[in-house]
């Protein structure tokens, strides 16, 4: 149960941190502030909650940790359980949050929801979104399962990862606001409409997959 706990709370993190800062810092402190927000709340939970449950604190690692062997089906379904119920937790704190300030209106402010197309940040099409989404996910999967081989120096993984999702986040962040993780995507679009979730789950699976076939296959481990 520690590490359900441990994958709630940290995706709550993510998410309040990540998306707050979209809603409530915006304007001032900019896309790259906002880009650090979520790259700094990995590397605070990484270290916070790595120990106990290895801090995928998103769908998507699950998934590439189940593919790469790592972890059975039943454990990542209980993961995925714990991180949509912690997306939803952070999303409603932003909620909360927000509404407090005159004038907030979600259907117009928004609540830092992924997205593509007219309208939305760069207005990039929703080719673009789904290959930075597979391709953005493949290489943060990647990074986490190498960071995290009982090779690699494990006091620098936390840091490897965060600073991963904030490159990743100062790339993409007028493509599609950068999900790389279906259960971030979630807990916004419960307040602001699912419409363009669908690309948010298949896009990030498909990347987290493939990741994890490197690792399954030893295309990418390290056999000395």
């Amino acid at each position: 149960m520690k590490k359900y706990i441990a994958e709630m709370t940290g995706t709550a993190t993510l998410v309040l941190f990540g998306c707050g800062a979209a809603v409530l810092g915006g304007a001032a402190i900019g896309q790259a502030g906002i880009a650090a927000a979520f790259g700094l709340a990995i590397v605070a939970m990484a270290y916070g909650i790595g120990p106990i449950s290895g801090c995928h604190i998103n769908p998507a690692v699950s998934l590439g940790a189940f593919v790469a062997g790592r972890m059975d089906s039943s454990e990542m379904l209980k993961y995925w359980i714990a991180q949509f119920i912690g997306a939803a937790i952070g999303a409603g704190l932003v909620y909360l949050i927000a509404t407090g300030k005159a004038g907030f209106d979600v259907k117009v402010d928004g609540l830092g929801q992924n997205g593509w197309g007219p309208g939305y940040l760069g207005e990039y099409s929703m080719r673009s979104a789904f290959i930075f989404e597979v391709v953005a996910t493949f290489l943060f999967v990647v990074v986490i399962l190498g960071a995290t081989h009982e090779k690699a120096p494990a006091a620098m993984a936390g840091l490897a990862i965060g600073m991963t999702l904030w490159a990743i986040h100062l790339v993409g962040i007028q493509v599609t606001g950068v999900s790389v993780n279906p259960a971030r995507s979630f807990g916004p679009a419960l307040f602001t409409g699912f419409g363009q979730l669908w690309l948010f789950f298949i896009a990030p699976a498909i990347g987290g997959g493939l990741a994890g076939v490197l690792f399954k296959t030893g295309l990418l481990e390290n056999n000395d």
